[in-house]
Formats: C-alpha cells, sequence, structure tokens
C-alpha cells in the first residue's frame, strides 16, 4: 500500500447555495418545479416543435398522396394500368399536390424562412429547396409553359415520407425528454395543512409556507421538503435519490419533496418550498444538462452545418453538369432535387444530441445527475478515480467497528449495559454505542444516578454495581489494569486509527469497544468494480496515515493520499493528472470543490454541501459510491452509440449523394428521387431507433 502523509483536516460543512436558473413563482415569490416539458436542445432544427406538428399533416399528406401516385402518368405508365376517369382526373396532381405542398410542406417551408433569416441555411432549407424546385416545375408543366412530365408524384412522397421521418424523428425526442416530466409529476398538487388545533385544511402546494405542519396521509406524496415531526413510516425515495428500497423515516428525520409515503401516516414541518426543494434543484440539474453542450455534438452540428453547404454545391456542381449534357430537362431537374432531398443532415443532426439526451434521462432516473454534458462524455476516458474519504467512501458518522469481552460476559449483554449507561450522554461517542445497540435490538437495562466524569467518560448505576464507560484515562484513574487480550485488542485497534473506550463494573474490565467513521457497506464492492474495470482507485484524506491505511485496507485500495490539508486536494489530482492519467474526482466537502473543478470529470456525493455540487459536472443524489461504476459504463456506451450513429449518417451520405447526384449513370445506376427520399427519412429513423436501444443499459 502506497500511503502519502500530508498535513491535517479534512472536512468543513456548509455553503451558500449557488445561484441557479429561476422558475415561475408563487405568492410568496418562492420559484416553483416548472411542470412543463421543457424543449429538447442540442438539435436546433426542431427548436419548439413537438411531434402533433407532424402527426396531423402526415396523415392527411398520406391520404392526399394515394390518388395523385394512382393518377400519375408515370407511375400509369410504369405498371401498364389505366385510372378510372372522371371529370376533372387530369387535375387530381395539381390540385392535391398543391394542397400537400402547401400544408404538409408548410413546415419546412417556414423553418427554411427561419434559416435564411438567422442566416444559417440548413436541414428545413435543403428539404424546401426541393419540395419547391419540384411544385414550381410541375406548375410549369401543368401550365404548359415546360414540356415534359410532373413531379407531383414524387413531390407529394417526397413531403409525406420527410412528415413521416420528422413526426417519429420528434417522438424519439419527445421520449428522451421525460424526465423532467416524470420529475414534476412527483410533486403533488394539493396538501393537508394542519392549523394549531390539529384540525386540517386541504391547500394548493404553492399556499405552503416553511414552517407550516402537515399530514401526509399512507400512499401520498411528500409537497415540499421538511422534518418530520410525529409519526413512524417508510418512504419511497427511487426517482429522487434512486435507493431502491424504502427508508424508515423517524421523528427528527428529513423528508423530500416527491418522495412518497409507505403505510404510516406522518405529521412533517415544512423547511423548504419552491426553488429552495430538493426536487426543483434536481429539475433543474436535468434541465441544465439537457440544454448545455458536448464536443462530440459541437462536432456533429459543424458537420451537419458543411454538409448543408456541399448539399448545395453538389446541387448546383450536377445542374451544370446535366445541363451541359442535357440541357434543362426532366431528368436533370430530377437529379438537382435528389440530390437535395438526400443531403438532408437530419440522422446526422440527430446522432449526438439524442443519444445524449436518453443517457441524461436514464441518469435521472438512477439518482445521477448531469450538470455538464461534457463530464459524462469524458467520463469513458477515466483511468483513475480519486475518493474524499469522509462522506463519500465513509458515512461521516461515528459507529461501533468492534467489540472485545474479557469472557465472563456475551458480546450483546456488555453493549446493552454499555449504552444503557451512555443513554443519557450527548458525546458523540455515547450515541454511537447507544446507536449500535438499537440497531441489534437489544433491551436496555434501566439506570440511576448517571453522572459525567470530566476527561474520564460517564458512570451510572444499574441495580447494585456501579458501571462506567470511558477511554485510558478512566482506567488510569482508576488504577486498573487491562487484561491481557483486551490489551493487545486496543493497541490493535488504535493502531487502525480507531477510538477504544471500555466498560467498567466496579474495578472489573468487562469489555473493550472500538468506534470509527463507518465505512459504508457499498464501497467495498464500488472500489471492486471500478478495479474489475481496469480502473485504478485512490483515496484522498486528511486523517492520519493509521486511519488511512486500516479504510484503505477494508475496502481494498493500495493508494493514498493522507493527511492532506483542504488547501492540497486540488493538487494531488494535478499530480496524477501530470502522470498523464484520467482524474475523476469524488467528494462532498467545501473543501473538495477545487479538487472537483481541477479533475478531468468532478463527481459530487448529493449529501454534501451546494459548493460542492456547483463544482461538480456529475451529481450523485444519493450516498451509494457504486453510481461512479454506473457512470462510466454508462458513458461508454453512450459513446459507442454515438459512434455507431456518426457511422451510419455519415456513411449513408458518402453512399447516397454521389449516386444521386448520377456519377454512376454511365453504368445505368440512378437513384430515383422518391428512393431518396426514403432512404434519407430510414437513415434518420434508424440512428433514432438507435439511439433508443441504449434504454436498455442497466
Amino acid at each position: 500500500m502506497t500511503i502519502h502523509r500530508h498535513s491535517m483536516d479534512d472536512h468543513a460543512d456548509h455553503a451558500p447555495p449557488h445561484n441557479l436558473p429561476e422558475h415561475p413563482r408563487d405568492h410568496t415569490g418562492q420559484a416553483l418545479p416548472d411542470k412543463r416539458q421543457a424543449g429538447h436542445a442540442g438539435h436546433d432544427t426542431h427548436a419548439g416543435h413537438t411531434p402533433d406538428m407532424f402527426k396531423r399533416p402526415f396523415w392527411i399528406s398520406l391520404l392526399l398522396t394515394i390518388p395523385i401516385v394512382v393518377y400519375s402518368d408515370m407511375i400509369q405508365m410504369l405498371v401498364g394500368y389505366r385510372a378510372p376517369a372522371f371529370p376533372g382526373s387530369g387535375y387530381v396532381g395539381l390540385l392535391l399536390g398543391s394542397v400537400v405542398f402547401w400544408y404538409g410542406g408548410h413546415v419546412f417551408l417556414s423553418g427554411a424562412v427561419g434559416e435564411i433569416r438567422r442566416r444559417m441555411p440548413g436541414m428545413m432549407t435543403l428539404v424546401a429547396l426541393a419540395i419547391s424546385t419540384a411544385y414550381v416545375y410541375s406548375i410549369a408543366i401543368s401550365a404548359g409553359v415546360v414540356a415534359g412530365m410532373d413531379f407531383y408524384w414524387e413531390l407529394a412522397t417526397l413531403v409525406t415520407i420527410m412528415l413521416l421521418g420528422h413526426w417519429l424523428e420528434m417522438r424519439a425526442v419527445g421520449s428522451a425528454q421525460s424526465a423532467l416530466n416524470e420529475l414534476a409529476k412527483l410533486l403533488p398538487d394539493t396538501a393537508e395543512r394542519l392549523d394549531a388545533d390539529g384540525h386540517s385544511e386541504t391547500v394548493a402546494v404553492a399556499a405552503l409556507h416553511a414552517g407550516d405542519l402537515v399530514l401526509i396521509r399512507p400512499g401520498a406524496a411528500i409537497p415540499a421538503d421538511g422534518t418530520v415531526e410525529q409519526g413512524d413510516s417508510q418512504l419511497n425515495e427511487s426517482m429522487i435519490t434512486g435507493e431502491s428500497r424504502p427508508v424508515d423515516k423517524h421523528p427528527g428525520e428529513a423528508v423530500i419533496a416527491g418522495t412518497v409515503n409507505g403505510s404510516g401516516a406522518l405529521r412533517v414541518r415544512i423547511d423548504k418550498i419552491g426553488e429552495q426543494t430538493a426536487l426543483a434543484g434536481i429539475m433543474r440539474l436535468v434541465a441544465e444538462a439537457q440544454n448545455s453542450r458536448s464536443l462530440a455534438q459541437d462536432l456533429a452540428n459543424r458537420a451537419a452545418f458543411w454538409l448543408t453547404w456541399i448539399a448545395l454545391g453538389t446541387a448546383v456542381l450536377t445542374a451544370l453538369v446535366w445541363g451541359f449534357a442535357e440541357g434543362l430537362t426532366a431528368t436533370t431537374l430530377e437529379r438537382v432535387v435528389t440530390v437535395l432531398v438526400v443531403a438532408c443532415p437530419h440522422a446526422l443532426g440527430l446522432a449526438i444530441p439524442l443519444v445524449i439526451a436518453i443517457s441524461t434521462s436514464l441518469s435521472a432516473r438512477s439518482g445521477i445527475l448531469v450538470r455538464d454534458r461534457r463530464a459524462i462524455e469524458e467520463a469513458r476516458r477515466v483511468d483513475t478515480v480519486m475518493f474524499d474519504k469522509t462522506g463519500t467512501l465513509t458515512k461521516g458518522e461515528l459507529g461501533l467497528v468492534g467489540l472485545a469481552t474479557n469472557g465472563a460476559q456475551d458480546a450483546d449483554t456488555v453493549l446493552a449495559f454499555a449504552a444503557a449507561v451512555e443513554r443519557d450522554s450527548e458525546h458523540l461517542l455515547a450515541r454511537a454505542i447507544v446507536a449500535a445497540a438499537e440497531a441489534r435490538g437489544l433491551a436496555l437495562p434501566e439506570v440511576h444516578h448517571f453522572q459525567a466524569l470530566p476527561g474520564r467518560g460517564v458512570a451510572a448505576q444499574i441495580g447494585r454495581e456501579t458501571y462506567q464507560v470511558g477511554g485510558p484515562h478512566l482506567l488510569e484513574q482508576a488504577g486498573v489494569e487491562l487484561p491481557a487480550a483486551l490489551a493487545a485488542q486496543s493497541v490493535q485497534w488504535r493502531r487502525n486509527g480507531q477510538t477504544v473506550v471500555y466498560l467498567l463494573r466496579g474495578r472489573e474490565v468487562l469489555a473493550a469497544l472500538a468506534l470509527a467513521d463507518l465505512i459504508r457497506p457499498e464501497s467495498r464492492q464500488a472500489v471492486q468494480e471500478l478495479q474489475a474495470q481496469g480502473i485504478a482507485v485512490v483515496m484522498l484524506t486528511g486523517d492520519s496515515q493509521d486511519v488511512a491505511a486500516w479504510v484503505a485496507g477494508e475496502l481494498g485500495i493500495t493508494t493514498v493520499f493522507a493527511q492532506v490539508l483542504p488547501e492540497y486536494k486540488a493538487a494531488r489530482v494535478q499530480e496524477l493528472q501530470r502522470q498523464g492519467r484520467r482524474v475523476a474526482m469524488v467528494g462532498d466537502g467545501v473543501n473538495d470543490a477545487p479538487a472537483l473543478a481541477q479533475a478531468d470529470v468532478g463527481i459530487a456525493i448529493g449529501a454534501g454541501t451546494d459548493v460542492a455540487r456547483a463544482a461538480a459536472g456529475i451529481v450523485l443524489v444519493g450516498n451509494d459510491p457504486r453510481g461512479i461504476t454506473r457512470i462510466v459504463r454508462l458513458s461508454r456506451a453512450s459513446y459507442r452509440k454515438m459512434v455507431q450513429n456518426l457511422v451510419w449518417a455519415v456513411g449513408y451520405n458518402v453512399i447516397a449523394l454521389p449516386l444521386a447526384a448520377g456519377v454512376a449513370a454511365p453504368l445505368g445506376l440512378v437513384l430515383p428521387m422518391w428512393i431518396g427520399a426514403v432512404l434519407m427519412s430510414l437513415s434518420t429513423i434508424i440512428v433514432a431507433l438507435n439511439a433508443q436501444l441504449l434504454r436498455r443499459f442497466h
């Protein structure tokens, strides 16, 4: 084990909350969690669009396209049939095609106008050019200005297929945004507020104030953050913290807005409302993550931008080459329109944003909040995870970690005696001993004549015997020597940096008890899972070398930075980075913030301070360090989907664009416009479906 000794302290605690975007406010001025769906980010083509904007036009266009195709001269000639004639049947293409163009194609035409106004021609511009060219040429044919065969059926099928592709795409994007909707649904609309006489009234959640007492019936959701004043129950916190098991709640314990009560009734005093609640903070973090950008997304957006110009250039070149070879014919126009159709980079523009949006929502449902998408993107490259010890690998609270008796009494009996003596003491050591006895369900004997022994411990009478609990000074004052076995065990515990106290009955030492910062039961598995993935685990602590060595030994960590002053924690991260390592820092305290910011990926434990969360790119809502392995696995899975989508989207354009331009025409291979439209829409649908497969991630 490599232990690096530095300096002293480890943790401070509290800091003012950082500033976050505001939300709608109630009458008190408090911001409320926004229950509205957030628009999807990263895919600017559809900013403000919803699936319904494409659904109705698609079905109407599809119904109109069928007769257009049936009465198309080209289709009748190819199939070899004659559609039944009726007065005006020759105008089916013109009339219905015009409706499809102006109604079905409206979203593309208006989108193109917006892009041109922003001087950012893109996907909508390409679609609008394609359908406008086909429509204007067909009108010219119908008016007898130009001789040839109209493109109404190609126009109609192109608009219909494009609407279908966009509809399915927006449904996929919308499902990726469901994290905010699901979080918003957790908050109830009303609450039962109790007055001073205990009478209840149903009020809107927006009418609650800090200090109000509310009744939470079995099965009801908690309306705001607060503290249990009366009652015992279990709460389902899975949607907030990712904790799958119900969490016991007793008087004095905190509850979180949006969590669901179990079988017991609770009376809860409201502490935080509106913008201050944990649920509101989580919703803001999810919204920030889905509106933040990533390196891969920026690359895809730049590629889509340049592809737009390449497509326009290719269309112009195609018009010149075919125009020179054949003149301004239907074939020339069809090649130009086909180039514009197949070049629409929707698949490329969707490839990255949709994967990131899905991974963000998956993370939120697992209690992993991504504040910065670049953090989740970088997590796949992490080869070293540095844990701050206290509050991350350990609980940050004292607990009983060892108990040895003199052989005259069993362990449960001496623990019950020690807890009974310590029950009236407020000392942290006393509370840890009492908690250990309660966890074992031990019945504590009645005590009398409790007294504190300054500098030594406490004493009380059980029956006719006097019992004392204290440290080495108690033994010295009493002139008592430890039995050899207890003395040897005490030496070993102290070497591990643990605090040792003794239970005496008169002048007889009944037991020795070791207390230390409790290691989280999940920490060992978290370390093992990271190491199994080939990731080195490092522990950072301000505690002594002995304490660090004991915790590291329990968890199987071989590299430790011990006795690190808070101001030097970031330097330890830099030290590893200079060795070429990609470092993820996991911490929870104010003094961890510089190290979290310095690391390649900063991960804050949810119970930590606001400063730590503000400095981190990723926040674990719960306190389970096993979430770190999930972050890495999700990052790697997301990256694989990004690569697959990019390969498909770019590969499609590389192959289809030359075929659309007619490069293979001398070989007799020409890509029809309607097939180009189908392929373009299929590429978008395939990319969307491939991204959806990420939902299988566990």
